[in-house]
């Protein structure tokens, strides 16, 4: 059954290349849970769209199944870099091995993204503060988790 159900998930993707395959698994009970994001966001009637592609062409005669079909939530890490291209201009909540960054995901590469934040240093002269802008290039495979954060 999981073959057949990579394949018809494949299949169905292929049809709405706006959409991509976050994580997918069969449990012991042949649940299928699907997870989903999308260039534009996922809309309820493409979770509807993908579970009928994989669920209408599964053969209930021979397996006892359930489906979901599900968005990856904002409170869910990043874990593709097309995840990260359609946060452009969004916070991110960045763990790193050795320090948190957090910054608004300015750019994107094939092999990094870019944030930028501000920090208080002292100024050279004199007593304070002083809010210094800064960049900071993120290799993607040095990215332990990173999260979108919601700003008020």
């Amino acid at each position: 059954m999981k073959a057949q159900v990579e394949t018809l998930l494949t299949d169905a993707l292929v049809e709405r290349p706006d959409l991509f395959l976050i994580n997918w698994e069969i449990n012991n009970e042949n649940h299928i849970k699907i997870i989903i994001d999308g260039d534009q966001g996922v809309r309820v009637q493409d979770c509807i769209d993908i579970s009928r592609a994989v669920e209408h062409n599964l053969d209930r005669e021979a397996w006892d199944f359930s489906i979901e079909v599900l968005s990856a939530g904002v409170t869910e890490p990043l874990t593709m870099a097309r995840q990260y291209k359609k946060n452009i201009g969004r916070w991110l909540k960045v763990k790193l091995e050795d320090q948190e960054v957090e910054g608004e995901l300015t750019s994107i590469g094939d092999q990094a993204f870019t944030l930028s934040y501000q920090v208080r240093e002292k100024k050279p002269v004199g007593k304070g503060y002083v809010k210094i802008q800064k960049e900071q290039e993120i290799a993607f495979d040095a990215v332990i988790r990173a999260t979108v954060m919601i700003k008020f």
